[in-house]
């Protein structure tokens, strides 16, 4: 064994070759299955993240916003590398930098400082503050703090300062976006509410989704439909601006302006049931005109349930356009389903995501295996077995909840399947198991340009499909013998 310089290592401690290649069987047996699915105080390789990064997330998709951890610069950094290696862009965030003085005599000084340092340097036009583990162990009272910061003038008393408490150790990824966003709402819509007003607009809110290509998408059927929207939260030109030559710390983002004015909307539709959970229950004791809440629109089923549900919200019948679009993405499975038919899959990732996988596959003939969610609960279980339930092709399909992708390589090596959906950390799992992952979800670290194409709607099903069904055709190409090799698949 050598490092990178070619220099000898010895190991601490000798292991025979024997005994690694035990090992290396044994892993893929039912005994060690059992042994795997047994323990209860270790999590290895979870598909979630934790909650501060999802506040990130809410706080990029705001005009001028700049994103605030309260926290170590070691967490903030964590933060920032991910939507850097997701989006291959930048994500400009703050800190109140703690180390261990502030874990002992807390992190209000070191919160001022930074949020004086920020507003100053930075010029932002909102400042979205949240928390990490630390601050959160030690009972850092943030409502305090940053009330004592206007009153010290750190920042402007009407300067806008949301602030969530997201501590990495509890919850995940959704439930910190979903936090913030909330936060962010209460703070602009502030007496903004106008009797009688109403803005004629739809407020849509995606949710926590690292897809900018689906933010176009949502975007464009809007813009068929001639409907006037906000899109609260909105990641499209943040993580996806073009490459001009000039660097801009706040590329796009929704205005504050129309999200203040959000709360007069005609209608708010909020789209990922789990990670907008507490926002919209919030929304609908609040906000002016209708509130809906809906799946993400994976596969025909739930994208026909969105169209028809914004025609009824606004009264216009669903585009020629769109419908047109429905046609060819059910010509174009027609042609290919005998691809993915009967095919078995293991899908893991976000609930919303979850359940539009196994929407999707369902849809197409195919069986989604073995489910798996690192944050689940009883009500998406519930509604995962609805799903299996409701198809002939959801028969003996099993659903994990609360466990992660080292109990997902046990199952794809003792029980087989074709495939896997899911972000990049799934990748160990499926190579061992020697069979294609298809990366879908966030955050994707190892391919390049996948979170511009989008996933929902009629155009997502169109390239979900593609994609998959082109993979197991490129297999067939490459395994096959001579004779088999043809020119049409």
């Amino acid at each position: 064994m050598a490092n990178n310089l070619g220099l000898a290592v010895k190991p601490v401690t000798e292991t025979p070759e024997a005994e690694i290649k035990r090992v290396a069987e044994w892993i893929n047996t039912e005994e060690y299955k059992e042994k795997n699915f047994a323990r209860t105080s270790l999590v290895i390789n979870p598909a979630h993240a934790c909650q501060p990064l999802g506040a990130e997330l809410a706080a990029h998709g705001f005009e001028g916003t700049l994103p605030f951890v309260h926290g170590s610069q070691g967490c903030t950094s964590y933060f920032r590398s991910t939507f850097n290696r997701h989006f291959r862009e930048p994500a400009p965030a703050a800190s109140s930098s703690m180390t261990e003085d502030g874990a002992v005599f807390g992190g209000q000084n070191n919160l001022h400082e930074g949020l004086e340092n920020a507003y100053t340097i930075y010029k932002p036009k909102m400042i979205a503050v949240f928390t990490s583990c630390m601050p959160e162990i030690i009972g850092d009272d943030l409502t305090a703090f940053i009330k004592n910061a206007k009153q010290k003038e750190c920042v402007p008393a009407d300067f806008p300062t949301p602030y969530a408490n997201t501590p990495s150790f509890n919850g995940c990824h959704i439930h910190g976006y979903d936090a913030m966003l909330l936060s962010i709402l209460q703070t602009l819509t502030t007496g903004k509410q106008v009797e009688g007003r109403c803005t004629g607009k739809l407020n849509l809110i995606a949710g926590f989704d690292a897809n900018t290509g689906n933010y176009r998408e949502y975007k464009r059927i809007l813009e068929a439909f001639g409907i006037p929207y906000t899109f609260l939260a909105d990641i499209s030109e943040t993580f996806d601006s073009p490459l001009d030559g000039h660097y801009k710390i706040y590329p796009g983002g929704t205005k504050l302006d129309d999200a203040a004015d959000s709360i007069n909307g005609k209608a708010t539709l909020a789209l990922g049931t789990y990670s907008t959970a507490k926002t919209f229950t919030w929304i609908k004791d609040n906000y002016s005109g209708k509130h809906v809440s809906m799946p993400v629109p994976f596969g025909i089923a739930k994208t026909d349930a969105l169209l028809m549900k914004i025609s009824e919200l606004f009264g216009k019948p669903v585009p020629e356009s769109l419908k047109a679009e429905r046609g060819r993405a059910i010509d174009l499975m027609t042609d290919a389903h005998q691809y993915i038919h009967g095919k078995k899959f293991a899908v893991y990732g976000d609930p919303d995501y979850l359940l539009g996988y196994v929407s999707f596959l369902l849809e197409m003939g195919a069986r989604p295996h073995h489910i798996m969610c690192s944050k689940g609960t009883k009500k998406l279980e519930k509604e995962l077995q609805a799903l299996l339930d409701a198809s002939m092709y959801g028969k003996d399909c099993n659903i994990y909840m609360n466990k992660d992708l080292w109990h997902m390589r046990s199952l794809v090596v003792t029980d087989p399947v074709d495939a896997m959906i899911g972000d990049s950390h799934g990748k160990f799992a499926a190579r061992d198991a020697k069979i294609p992952l298809f990366r879908f979800g966030f955050p994707i670290f190892d391919r390049v340009n996948l979170h511009r194409v989008p996933l929902i709607g009629y155009q997502g099903t169109i390239n979900m499909l593609s994609t998959i069904c082109n993979k197991f055709i490129d297999i067939t190409d490459e395994t096959c013998d001579n004779r088999h090799f043809e020119l049409m698949r």
